[in-house]
């Protein structure tokens, strides 16, 4: 009897479905089965869906890829439908692919389908339903296994995702990751009675007879529905595992991108046979595994490098510089290998002092990654060999104008990527308390007088690093007194969240000034000088208000809102610890060199003591005081030939402080007064003085002379100004 007539006589069809040509091709009987005429066909795709209805269509197609994926049978249930969507009948079909000959891509299904008898009155039907509340449960449960393994951001939460997952009825009660390391094996993850080294397979030879090492060398997966099966095909693995509890269990390859990295192994308590869904599921999970696994394992790894990277390019410990207590931070932007072009540095020179050294490269790759850790030791090299800052940075210059240089001998080449770097400088005399500062298109430092209040101190500067080769570095000297911090930082800390210069300076003088004295019972004792972990308090604080929970209340005017690397140092010069009266407040010193070639800097020093006097009482006095200041210093940059010194100076009680001013210069010439006409430009300088200041006067000195004011604040009310105090 020929095969055809065979199946016919049991009511079994064949069909054969193309998955290149998208072809299905009927006998008679499977046909007949299908609502089409007893007769031989072959259908489009479109026409053969037609026959069936759609969400079985979808399950079913689920389902053969399941099976081309592990190269086993394809089974599952259809109802036929009519024009009208009618169901006629339910079959079954039973499939197996088989790879299309020559190099096309793709393969046949070949596949029986047969009638399944409706059941008897008062029985059950056999089998699963063909759609029904579990599979919108796996689905649900799919969908929520793939968010939290998509958020997992570290193996060991891929490890605790996989071990929490609870299957739509057919929990595991034990689950195992193993991972491929040469030609050997080892559990990573395991969730279970045994726990770590313990575990029997937790180091097994690839070549070996257990379920693991064969689902990795073949890369299909095994699933052991009995203790008799898992006895049988693995003799050894059964005899050294004793899976007493366990009564099926499913081990499945972990493939990412074609490779096999490892193995899953779901173990249950309950026997389970592994239907199509089943395995459909377990699949599924397994692929999610496998990529989640290899993300954060990627990730994992760009972290450790990174954090290996920016290691090497940081001082390896905290600095110790007598008199001077330092605090560093860097924080590098959430992107990328979380690596960038901000850097600092603390170098010991030749003449016993110290260097602070501050820089940002631009780019936030590999590159300025790679440039800024060249720079930081050409830098540190130029500074050991014992040379003055503004040298530091003009041969810092140099060095990057040629190492961004272009590639070959005919110019340009597609490689080529000129960068250049801000940088900070700073040679420090921590007996003294002297700061010479060359600035190479870096942010300004920023002072906390010993009373808390914070002003910018205006550096000069030029162009950035490697920009211009034969750029000019001038040094200015700024004293830092005892009591005070010095905040040096790169742009991020400032125009991180939106903001420019100005706004966010204003956000940094918010955590920066905050109170600088606690009080006890006999007195005010200055915070500064109480423990060293204030400045590192005072350094996470600053941090905190540009990427902590604060900042997302102090975002900035700006549309963009990008973020950057952060590189700070604080140094603050040690003071003795003293008590101090009741009521008495420490002296707000600064000062300020105006050179004749920079008149433009007395807007800045107006700027510097209006930061000066925020908080005095009379805002008129305020401005009374910028005006004799710009007034005393332009005389000195229009009538001498030297430069201007400005020493301003603020004591005494808050609503009963005297402001003192100096301006200095190096001529003996002493002022004169003058009748200007109506129309005259100039000569009024000491009749605002007379006008404005409650006490001024001119000191000769042997190297020129110094011309003087001060102010008394009046009191918060309006009355009229205190008188001087002791001394004055």
């Amino acid at each position: 009897m020929r095969t055809e007539d065979l199946l016919a006589a049991i009511a079994t069809g064949l069909w054969r479905w193309d998955s290149v040509s998208g072809a299905v091709s009927y006998d008679a009987e499977a046909a007949r089965l299908v609502g089409l005429p007893a007769e031989a066909v072959t259908l489009p795709e479109a026409a053969a869906r037609a026959c069936f209805h759609p969400a079985d269509w979808l399950e079913v197609k689920a389902i053969v890829d399941l099976a081309v994926a592990e190269g086993t049978l394809a089974e599952a249930r259809l109802r036929v439908v009519d024009e009208k969507g009618t169901v006629l009948r339910t079959v079954r079909t039973r499939s197996r692919p088989i790879a299309r000959g020559g190099s096309e891509d793709g393969y046949y299904l070949l596949g029986t389908l047969q009638e399944v008898p409706d059941p008897l009155p008062g029985t059950s039907a056999a089998g699963p339903p063909v759609t029904g509340d579990w599979r919108r449960n796996r689905e649900a449960f799919l969908l929520d296994a793939g968010r939290a393994l998509a958020e997992a951001m570290s193996t060991a939460e891929v490890l605790r995702v996989a071990a929490g997952l609870s299957m739509p009825g057919f929990s595991p009660e034990g689950l195992a990751v193993f991972g491929v390391q040469g030609e050997r094996i080892s559990v990573i993850g395991h969730h279970g009675p045994r726990t770590g080294a313990d575990h029997p397979f937790h180091d097994i030879g690839l070549g070996t007879d257990y379920p693991a090492a064969e689902v990795v060398r073949t890369g299909r997966a095994v699933y052991l529905p009995t203790p008799e099966e898992y006895r049988g095909r693995f003799p050894a693995a059964w005899s050294l595992g004793r899976p007493r509890k366990r009564r099926s269990w499913a081990f499945l390859p972990l493939i990412v991108a074609g490779r096999t990295i490892g193995a899953w192994m779901a173990g249950f308590a309950h026997p389970v046979s592994f239907s199509p869904d089943e395995r459909s599921v377990l699949t599924t999970i397994a692929r999610m595994l496998a990529q989640a696994l290899s993300r954060t394992a990627l990730q994992e790894t760009e972290r450790e490098l990174a954090d290996g990277l920016q290691r090497s390019m940081l001082p390896a410990s905290k600095p110790d510089i007598p008199g001077l207590t330092v605090a560093a931070r860097y924080v590098p932007t959430g992107g990328g290998l979380q690596v960038g072009g901000d850097w600092y540095d603390v170098i010991g020179l030749p003449s016993g002092r110290t260097a602070l050294v501050i820089g940002d490269v631009q780019g936030h790759d590999v590159r300025a990654a790679g440039i800024m850790g060249q720079l930081r030791i050409a830098v540190r090299a130029y500074a050991s060999e014992g040379h003055h800052p503004d040298a530091v940075l003009s041969r810092a210059s140099r060095f990057l104008a040629g190492l961004s240089a272009p590639d070959g001998p005919d110019g340009p080449d597609s490689r080529y990527d000129p960068r250049f770097a801000t940088c900070l400088y700073m040679e420090v005399d921590p007996v003294a308390g002297t700061l010479d500062i060359a600035r190479a298109g870096h942010p300004d430092p920023a002072v906390r007088l010993a009373d808390g209040t914070m002003m910018v101190r205006p550096t000069a500067g030029g162009l950035p690093l490697g920009i211009d080769p034969d750029t000019d570095y001038p040094t200015t000297r700024v004293v830092l007194e005892p009591g005070e911090t010095l905040l040096m930082c790169t742009d991020g800390l400032i125009e991180t969240g939106g903001h420019d210069l100005e706004t966010g300076w204003d956000r940094i003088r918010k955590v920066f000034e905050r109170p600088a004295t606690l009080t006890n019972d006999s007195g005010t004792l200055p915070s500064d000088d109480l423990d060293s972990d204030d400045l590192e308090a005072l350094a996470d604080s600053l941090v905190q208000a540009v990427h902590g929970p604060p900042s997302h209340h102090t975002t900035g005017p700006l549309a963009d809102r990008r973020e950057d690397d952060i590189a700070l140092l604080l140094i603050r010069r040690e003071a003795e610890v003293c008590l101090v009266g009741p009521g008495s407040a420490p002296v707000r010193r600064t000062a300020v060199t105006v050179a004749q070639a920079e008149p433009e800097r007395i807007a800045g020093t107006r700027q510097q003591l209006r930061d000066m006097l925020h908080d005095w009482a009379d805002p008129d006095q305020v401005e009374s005081a910028v005006l004799m200041l710009s007034e005393m210093v332009t005389n000195v940059l229009v009538h001498t030939d030297g430069d201007a010194l400005l020493v301003a100076e603020v004591s005494g009680r808050h609503g009963a402080r005297r402001l003192r001013l100096d301006v200095a210069d190096s001529s003996d010439e002493l002022p004169h007064r003058r009748r200007p006409g109506e129309l005259a430009s100039s000569g009024r300088g000491l009749l605002l003085l007379e006008m404005l200041a409650d006490n001024w006067g001119v000191d000769p000195r042997g190297d020129g002379k110094c011309i003087w004011y001060e102010l008394y604040e009046a009191a918060p009310d309006g009355a009229a100004p205190s008188s001087p105090p002791d001394g004055a």
